[in-house]
């Protein structure tokens, strides 16, 4: 018995980013990865800055970039709520990588703060949405 597709939100802050139905999703809680597939149990965590792969009810694959947030699942319905969420495609990769190698040398010498460190993660995951969009 196959189920019907997954009704997907991905919101941030200032827009809603991606609205559509998918077969799959992945994302990183605090607890670690998760997958979620259609007739998923309800579920509400805690994300920590990640990419969010989508792979949509016709075959195609959207990575997202979030920072902290939430992913609620409950009756075929999954949102993803974040302050920031970025496309892979909407990201510099060339900034986020300059900028990341630079945050990157600061936390080799200890001289990054907690603040700088999290914003190293948020560039690492948009780093990846980034790469895997352009694949």
């Amino acid at each position: 018995m196959s189920r019907p597709p997954l009704q997907v939100e991905v919101v941030a802050a200032d827009r809603l980013v991606w609205s559509g139905e998918s077969v799959n999703i992945i994302a990183r809680t605090v607890e670690g990865d998760i997958g979620i597939l259609p007739g998923h149990e309800p579920l509400l965590a805690v994300l920590v800055p990640c990419v969010v792969e989508i792979v949509t009810a016709d075959g195609r694959s959207e990575s997202l970039a979030v920072d902290e947030g939430f992913i609620s699942v409950a009756h075929n319905r999954v949102s993803v709520l974040a302050q920031v969420a970025t496309l892979g495609h909407e990201v510099g990769l060339e900034e986020a990588r300059r900028e990341a190698s630079t945050l990157e040398a600061r936390a080799m010498q200890g001289d990054a703060d907690d603040d700088e460190l999290h914003h190293l993660r948020i560039l690492q995951a948009q780093i990846r949405a980034g790469e895997r969009a352009t694949t």
